[in-house]
C-alpha cells in the first residue's frame, strides 16, 4: 500500500490542503455571522447555499474537466475559491454571502471531483476500498483540523479569510509538480430516485435524515456554540470533536454491520444517536468538556449512519445497479444537507441554543422510527449475502461513492470465488 500511495502524494496533498480551507471556512462564517448581527434564520440560509453550490458542481465539474483536463480545471476552480473567501471579509451581507456561499461550494465539489477521478484512475479494483478508506481519513481529518485554525487570529478580522484563501491557493502546488497526466471523466447514468425507494425505502429515507442531520451540525454546529458562549477555542474544539468521531468510529461500526443483520446496526446507531444529542443537549455550556465527549460520540455515530444506508441498499442492488444506487444516495444526501442548516436554524431561532440538538434529537430518532418499522415489514438480508461496508462520507462526488463501492463489492466477490476454488 505504501508503494502506491507514494506516487499519488500530491493528490493527498492538495485534498489536505483543500479540507484544512473548507473546514476553517465554514466554521470561520458561522462565527461571523454570529458576531456581524445575522439572524439566525440568515445564517441558516447562508450555510444552505454551500451545499446547493455543491450539488450544482457534483453535476456541472465532469462537464469542465472533459473540456479543459484535470489541471486547468483544478487551477481554476482553486483560483475562484481562493478569490471569493476574501469577498466575506469586504461585505458583511447575507445575500452577498449566499451568493459567494454557492460560488464556493461549486468550486469545492469541482476540486473534489478532479481529486477522486485521478484517485480512480491511478488505482486498481483490487486497492481502491482501501485506498479510498484513507482518502476519507485524510479529508475528516483535514476538517478537523481545519477548526483549529481559528484559534490562530481574530474571527472578526480579516486574517483568517486571508490564511484560507492561502491554503486553498496553495492546494494548486502538489497538482501542478507532477507529470501523470488526468483521467477520462465519464458520464454516469440518469439517477431514479423513485426506483431506489422502491428497492430500498431505508436506504433512501435514512440517506435524506443523514444529509440533514449531517448538514445541520457541520453547518451551525459553530453557531450553536457562539450562542452558548463559547470561546473561540471552544468553538474549534466542539467542531472538531463531532467531525473527528467519524474519523474513529466509522470502521468498527461498519465491521459490526458485516456480522450481523445491517438493519439492527443502522437502527442501533441512529437511536444511540438521538440519545447522545439529548445527553449533549442537557449538558449545555454548563460543562464543555463532558458536552465534547458526547459530542465526538454523536458525531461518529452521525457521521457512519450515512455508510450503513449506502451499504444496506447495496445488500439489495445487483453489481450492475450499484453505480446508479450509490451515487443516487450521494445525490439524496446533498438535498437532506441543503436542507439542514435552514431547518435547524428556525428552530435554533425558536428555541435558542437548545434548538440544535433538541434538532438533531428528533432527526436521528425519526430515523430510528422507520427504520424499526422496515425490519418489522421486510425479511432481512442474510448476513453471507450482505455487501461489505465501506468508509463513505456525504462530500463525495455521485460518480466516486459508485466506482467505490462497486470496486470494493466486486473485489469481495473475486476472493469468494477464489476460496471456493
Amino acid at each position: 500500500m505504501y508503494s502506491t500511495i507514494v506516487p499519488i502524494w500530491f493528490l493527498f496533498a492538495g485534498i489536505a490542503l483543500i479540507m484544512l480551507g473548507s473546514g476553517l471556512q465554514g466554521t470561520l462564517i458561522g462565527v461571523r455571522a454570529t458576531t456581524e448581527g445575522f439572524l439566525t434564520v440568515e445564517t441558516g440560509l447562508v450555510m444552505s447555499a454551500y451545499y446547493l453550490g455543491f450539488l450544482f458542481g457534483s453535476k456541472f465539474a465532469p462537464r469542465i474537466v472533459q473540456r479543459v483536463g484535470h489541471i486547468r480545471t483544478f487551477g481554476a476552480l482553486a483560483s475562484v475559491a481562493s478569490a471569493t473567501v476574501l469577498i466575506h471579509a469586504v461585505f458583511a451581507n447575507p445575500a452577498v454571502w449566499m451568493l459567494i456561499r454557492v460560488a464556493s461550494g461549486f468550486c469545492f465539489a469541482g476540486l473534489t471531483v478532479v481529486t477522486e477521478s485521478w484517485l480512480n484512475h491511478l488505482s486498481t479494483n483490487i486497492i481502491r476500498g482501501r485506498l479510498f478508506s484513507i482518502y476519507m481519513v485524510v479529508q475528516l481529518s483535514g476538517l478537523a483540523g481545519g477548526q483549529f485554525l481559528l484559534n490562530l487570529a481574530d474571527p472578526g478580522g480579516y486574517d483568517l479569510f486571508i490564511l484560507i484563501s492561502v491554503l486553498i491557493s496553495f492546494s494548486v502546488v502538489p497538482l501542478l509538480l507532477t507529470s501523470n497526466p488526468g483521467p477520462v471523466v465519464t458520464e454516469y447514468s440518469k439517477i431514479q430516485i423513485r426506483k431506489l425507494y422502491n428497492i430500498s425505502p431505508l436506504g433512501v429515507v435514512g440517506t435524506f435524515g443523514v444529509g440533514i442531520a449531517n448538514g445541520a451540525f457541520l453547518g451551525m454546529g459553530a453557531v450553536y456554540a457562539q450562542m452558548s458562549g463559547f470561546s473561540p477555542n471552544q468553538v474549534a474544539e466542539f467542531m472538531a470533536t463531532l467531525i473527528l468521531g467519524g474519523v474513529v468510529l466509522q470502521w468498527p461500526i461498519g465491521r459490526l454491520s458485516d456480522h450481523v443483520d445491517r438493519r439492527t446496526v443502522l437502527t442501533g446507531v441512529t437511536f444511540l444517536a438521538a440519545v447522545a444529542a439529548l445527553l449533549c443537549n442537557g449538558l449545555g455550556a454548563g460543562s464543555p468538556r463532558s458536552l465534547f465527549i458526547f459530542s465526538f460520540v454523536l458525531g461518529g455515530l452521525s457521521l457512519s449512519l450515512y455508510s450503513l444506508c449506502v451499504a444496506h441498499l447495496n445488500d439489495h442492488l445487483k453489481p450492475e445497479q450499484m453505480v446508479m444506487g450509490s451515487s443516487g444516495l450521494t445525490f439524496v444526501a446533498g438535498i437532506g444537507a441543503l436542507l439542514g442548516p435552514f431547518t435547524v436554524s428556525g428552530m435554533m431561532n425558536w428555541m435558542g441554543p437548545d434548538g440544535f440538538f433538541l434538532y438533531l434529537f428528533l432527526i436521528h430518532a425519526l430515523i430510528g422510527v422507520f427504520a424499526f418499522y422496515r425490519m418489522l415489514s421486510r425479511e432481512p438480508v442474510p448476513v453471507e449475502d450482505q455487501t461489505p461496508y465501506v468508509p463513505l462520507t456525504t462530500k463525495v462526488a455521485p460518480a466516486t461513492a459508485a466506482l467505490v463501492v462497486e470496486s470494493v463489492v466486486s473485489d469481495a466477490g473475486e476472493n469468494e470465488d477464489r476460496l471456493d476454488g
